[in-house]
């Protein structure tokens, strides 16, 4: 095994988030309101094809042999997925990325609760990498190394405006940039430790590996429909959030066809 690989993959992503809290360095203030719905409308679009390119597909091949059954994994995986993060969002203290509702009530601050809502974001997608490489690391033969290396290249493109998200509103309230930017990297913190626990069990996952696939899948579009979509659909000129939308799903589209 290509251990480099494995590891690069797994960083990424990581690198992804931290650039983005990297921005409290050289911007004043918080994102406007066009560029915070342009940049969630293109993490969204990214999330989706993603999705459905790199993790639901390879599901539905994996499982060909079910024949007119192969349909179940998939579906399965995904609805399980959905329900995973629905019952995260409920037992999880933190502040909705529309910031038009809260999460559950207790005594954290709010600054908290932004880093616990972007790290909640994170989890679904450090298991999609997590399970595209231990599928690429068993031989996997609808998984190829440049195919998992382009959900992780598409995962960080992603990232870059989520530790923005974090790091820009905790310096406008006053934080020190040094301190924005470290929570705006532990936020991130969870991908490459949920990628890398899949992967280290990902020998007794193989037999179910097309549900651990679509499960990435539901998990990241409970994301986007929960939280993305309703943040760049927000106020007047959502157009530019539907543009993006529309670029970053062509973007990780043509990555994942054209490297996989």
């Amino acid at each position: 095994m290509d251990y480099m690989s494995v590891l690069q993959g797994i960083l990424i992503p990581f690198a992804g988030t931290t650039l983005g809290a990297a921005c409290v360095f050289f911007l004043k203030g918080s994102f406007g309101n066009r560029t915070s719905r342009a940049l969630t409308g293109f993490a969204s679009g990214v999330m989706v094809s993603a999705s459905f390119f790199s993790l639901l597909m390879p599901a539905i091949e994996q499982s060909a042999s079910l024949g007119s059954w192969s349909f179940v994994p998939a579906c399965a995986g995904f609805a399980i997925g959905m329900l995973f993060l629905l019952v995260l969002d409920k037992v999880i203290p933190h502040i909705h990325m529309d910031k038009s509702e809260e999460g559950p009530k207790s005594g954290l601050s709010r600054t908290t609760k932004l880093i616990l809502a972007v790290t909640l974001h994170n989890i679904p997608e450090g298991m999609a990498v997590g399970v595209i490489y231990a599928g690429w690391i068993y031989d996997n033969a609808s998984i190829s190394l440049t195919g998992a290396l382009a959900l992780s290249i598409g995962i960080a493109i992603q990232n870059f405006p989520e530790g923005a998200i974090v790091s820009m509103p905790l310096r406008a309230e006053g934080m020190s940039k040094g301190k924005t930017f470290l929570y705006g990297v532990l936020s991130g913190a969870v991908e490459p430790v949920g990628a890398l626990a899949v992967i280290l069990a990902a020998g007794a996952l193989i037999p179910v590996m097309p549900y651990l696939l679509s499960f990435a899948a539901g998990a990241m579009i409970y994301v986007v429909v929960e939280e993305l979509i309703p943040e760049m659909s927000e106020g007047g000129h959502s157009n530019i959030g539907t543009l993006c939308f529309a670029a970053g799903f062509v973007l990780m589209m043509a990555l994942d066809i054209g490297l996989g």
